[in-house]
């Protein structure tokens, strides 16, 4: 410290940035799951696998939030263009990595793939117009790393997290969700 109770520009400039991440991560603490109900366990062995799930999600969930959670590397994005190949989409399925956003229209429905990872500060999504995107009605919101986005981004419908294990290859996925019905169709998915 610069003396007894004298803090330097530098030391105010970290303290500041300490307390703002500190608030950051309270703010992704908030539980983003207090209006769900129902949730599952699934272990993705391959790709294969993953692109069961996304046909399954795809059946199953048209409209609404959906967090995608997981390390860099987890599959977020895989499982996000296998989702999108399977509500019809043709061609390239791009990483929203840095556009913050890739918006598409599949058989006139609205989907929102966002990818929140490089953002510096959740009020940049207001700055992009990110109401504008929300308000987009029976759309379907695709969110990796939605604890970035903090306040600015809707609760979620469905969360999915998904996690890497000591075999590079498996995947371990918690689905969190409002659905009865997806939970049911996912019961069988490991058998």
């Amino acid at each position: 410290m610069g003396g007894k109770g004298v803090i330097n520009q530098t030391e105010y400039e970290s303290s500041w940035a300490i307390s703002f991440c500190n608030a950051i991560i309270r703010s992704c603490l908030k539980p983003v799951v207090s209006a769900m109900q129902y949730s599952c366990k699934l272990s993705l062995s391959n790709e294969l696998d993953t692109q069961k799930l996304a046909q399954k999600l795809a059946q199953h969930i048209a409209e609404g939030v959906i967090y995608l959670i997981g390390d860099l590397g987890a599959g977020k994005t895989t499982l996000s263009r296998y989702w999108l190949q399977n509500l019809g989409h043709q061609g390239t399925v791009k990483s929203p990595t840095y556009t913050l956003v890739e918006p598409y229209n599949i058989a006139g429905k609205d989907i929102f793939h966002f990818d929140l990872y490089r953002l510096n500060d959740p009020y940049e999504l207001e700055l992009m117009g990110i109401r504008d995107y929300l308000d987009v009605p029976n759309a379907l919101f695709l969110f990796e790393w939605p604890s970035k986005g903090g306040e600015e981004i809707p609760q979620a419908d469905h969360v999915i997290d998904i996690q890497k294990t000591d075999d590079e290859m498996v995947r371990e996925v918690k689905i969190t969700s409002i659905s009865a019905e997806l939970m049911t169709a996912l019961q069988d998915f490991n058998l």
